[in-house]
C-alpha cells in the first residue's frame, strides 16, 4: 500500500465523514505506513517540546500518578511521559498505530492499548492525573468534536490536568478545511463546558513554511 500525500487524505476524511463515520479512516494511514513507524505522514518523531517544557517545569509530587495519551499514534509523547515517571496508558483506534508502537518500543513501559475515546474502559474515567490531547479534536466533525472533548475531560482525575495541543483558527475562518483547526471559543469549551479551570493558554506558530497557527492549552481539573 503506497503512502498517502495529503490530497488523497483529505480525500478520504472527506468521505467517511460525509458516510457519518468519522473514526473509520484513521487504520488506513497507519496501514499505509508498511510497518515503518518513520513513514506515517503526520508523525512528528519526537516528544512535543511544549509536554515537556511543562513536564520539566511542574512536577507532580505523587508517589503513583498517571497519564493518559488520546490517539498516540506512533507513541512519542506517551515515552516521554513515561521518562517523566508516569504510568501511561497510550491508546489509539488503530489497531495498526497500536503494533507500530509496541514494535517500537519493545521495552516501554507504557501501556499501548486499542481503545475508542468515545467508548473507553470505564475503570478509565476520573483516573489520570495527566491527559495529553494532540490534534485529536481537530480532524473530527461537529458533533463528534464536542463527545470527543468531553470524553478527554472525563478522564481527568481531581486536581489532575489536561494539556492540549492543536493547530488554530480564527472565528468564520477555514469552517471546511480538514483537518479542521480550533477556534479560541472551542478551547473555552474545556472551561465553560466541562467545568475546568483554564491555567495557561499560548498561542504560537510553528516553524513550517508558512508557519501554522496553533494552540497550547492547559486545564485542571478542581
Amino acid at each position: 500500500m503506497e503512502n498517502f500525500n495529503f490530497v488523497e487524505y483529505v480525500k478520504m476524511v472527506k468521505t467517511y465523514q460525509e458516510n457519518n463515520d468519522p473514526t473509520g479512516w484513521f487504520d488506513t494511514i497507519y496501514k499505509s505506513a508498511n510497518g515503518d513507524h518513520t513513514k506515517v505522514f503526520w508523525a512528528d518523531l519526537e516528544a512535543s517540546p511544549y509536554l515537556v517544557s511543562w513536564l520539566e517545569n511542574n512536577p507532580i509530587d505523587k508517589i503513583s500518578k498517571r497519564a493518559c495519551v488520546v490517539g498516540c499514534g506512533v507513541g512519542d509523547d506517551a515515552e516521554a511521559l513515561s521518562e517523566f515517571g508516569f504510568e501511561v496508558i497510550a491508546f489509539d483506534i488503530s489497531p495498526t498505530a497500536i503494533e507500530l508502537c509496541k514494535n517500537r518500543y519493545q521495552n516501554t513501559k507504557v501501556n499501548y492499548v486499542v481503545a475508542d475515546l468515545f467508548d473507553y474502559p470505564k475503570e478509565w474515567f476520573e483516573s489520570f492525573d495527566v491527559v495529553y490531547e494532540c490534534n485529536t479534536i481537530q480532524v473530527l466533525p461537529g458533533e463528534y468534536r464536542v463527545k470527543a472533548r468531553a470524553s478527554m475531560s472525563s478522564l481527568i482525575c481531581k486536581d489532575g490536568y489536561i494539556l492540549v495541543s492543536c493547530r488554530s483558527r480564527n472565528e468564520g475562518e477555514k469552517e471546511n478545511a480538514i483537518p479542521l483547526p480550533l477556534t479560541k471559543a472551542e478551547m473555552d469549551k474545556f472551561v465553560d463546558s466541562d467545568k475546568l479551570k483554564e491555567i495557561s493558554f499560548l498561542a504560537y506558530d510553528d516553524i513550517q513554511e508558512p508557519p501554522v497557527p496553533h494552540f497550547f492549552g492547559i486545564y485542571k481539573k478542581i
